[in-house]
């Protein structure tokens, strides 16, 4: 039986509204709250048009609350809150309805030294160095032409996706290993550590990014946690770190062998780009071509000069010396473009195997084939979206083979 629009729903059912009306009514209401004192540290504070947002966090239990100075209060506050600054702010607790969100609206702000958090952040910083864990002395250079790099980081992340973007664009062939790890929460320094110390054990990779998205101060700390900063220093693999932020580098950053500023930009600093790297051999041909035509024309006019000086010369002594040091000339710049072409037919052997190590068919060659979606013709990298029946075409070094499905195996 169908219900009636009449009884589909209780009598006593509210809307959205009515519910973030009625929690409105009960924050705004209370007298104690209207004019409310609150101590806590300013762990984020961003300047916009309209004010100053920020939040406030609790350094013993992490509890937050987000508060605002607006534009005509901000001239008016005692001291600007500063990231890292322990304050004591009056103001009125105030209901965002589009949102759902409470927020402390801030009249006055008294500065009330520096906060726990900040001050435990430097004691680390301090002790992490004195160990010599930020030594630039220690840092590890990139290894130019990687074959296989590992990414830690979590694979819902939209990091993950812009990583792997990035590699493909300017490196393609590229080995890309993902160690996951949570990378925001209490969970998240010993999910990194750990990560880390798989893509260690693992051994494939010769280069680690370790990368994050943007977020606020609350979301990166597991980046200033000291497990991190140790399993940074203890990989024996050089590590890129790319975190987003919203203030200066992390512990993490300082321990990296290298940092960038966002997921992107490590994996750009982590390959070259392989479209410069044709136009440098190409650049490299042409550079040596004009060298050796040069070389061809300065000994043929070099040549010409003693042809004509023994033209000049009837004495038979003086045409015995000048046929010695012609020979010697033609045999000194036989040498020279022997030499010369060596080395060229070297570099040019050498970016032939890079280019060789980089074609995909030359990973087919090897037996490994690329399996591909009748359906949908993209290529297949799981098994996850695959179903007993789906067809699906097999390409390997020669020829290719259409099959059937018949089960999956996740």
């Amino acid at each position: 039986m169908v219900a009636s629009p009449s009884t589909a729903f209780p009598e006593t059912a509210v809307s959205v509204a009515g519910v973030t009306d009625y929690i409105k009514a009960l924050l705004e209401q209370n007298q104690q709250l209207h004019q409310i004192w609150v101590v806590g540290e300013v762990s984020s504070a961003n300047a916009h048009g309209k004010g100053l947002f920020l939040t406030l966090q609790d350094p013993e239990t992490g509890a937050t609350l987000n508060g605002v100075i607006w534009k005509s209060q901000l001239a008016k506050v005692v001291t600007v809150p500063q990231v890292g600054e322990q304050v004591i702010v009056l103001g009125q607790v105030k209901v965002y309805t589009q949102r759902s969100q409470y927020q402390l609206t801030i009249w006055q702000c008294l500065a009330a030294g520096d906060g726990l958090a900040a001050l435990r952040f430097r004691q680390l910083q301090q002790r992490l160095a004195a160990e010599g864990l930020f030594d630039a002395a220690e840092k590890r250079s990139l290894p130019r032409h990687p074959q296989t790099i590992a990414v830690v980081t979590s694979p819902q992340a939209a990091a993950w996706g812009d990583i792997q973007r990035t590699l493909r664009h300017r490196y393609p062939g590229l080995r890309v290993l993902l160690s996951p790890a949570t990378v925001q929460g209490e969970t998240a320094p010993a999910s990194i550590a750990q990560a880390l110390d798989r893509v260690a054990t693992d051994g494939r990779a010769e280069l680690v990014i370790l990368a994050r998205g943007g977020g606020a101060a609350e979301d990166l700390a597991c980046f200033n946690d000291e497990r991190v900063v140790r399993a940074i220093a203890d990989c024996p693999i050089p590590i890129i770190s790319g975190i987003g932020h919203e203030r200066d580098e992390s512990l993490a950053d300082l321990a990296a062998d290298v940092y960038a500023h966002t997921p992107t930009a490590a994996a750009a600093q982590a390959v070259p780009e392989l479209a410069l790297l044709w136009e440098d051999h190409q650049e490299l041909k042409l550079r040596l071509r004009q060298a050796m035509a040069w070389q061809m024309m300065e000994q043929g006019d070099r040549l010409t000069q003693l042809q004509r000086r023994l033209q000049r010369s009837g004495v038979t002594q003086q045409l015995e010396r000048e046929q010695a040091q012609l020979q010697w000339l033609r045999q000194r710049s036989r040498q020279a473009l022997g030499q010369r072409l060596a080395q060229a037919q070297q570099q040019q052997a050498a970016l032939g195997q890079t280019l060789a190590a980089l074609d995909p068919h030359a990973v087919l060659q090897r037996g490994y084939a690329l399996v591909r979606s009748e359906r949908s013709g993209a290529v297949l990298r799981n098994a996850q979206p695959l179903q007993p029946g789906d067809p699906i075409s097999i390409q390997l070094a020669q020829g290719s083979v259409q099959a059937q499905v018949t089960a999956v195996e996740l």
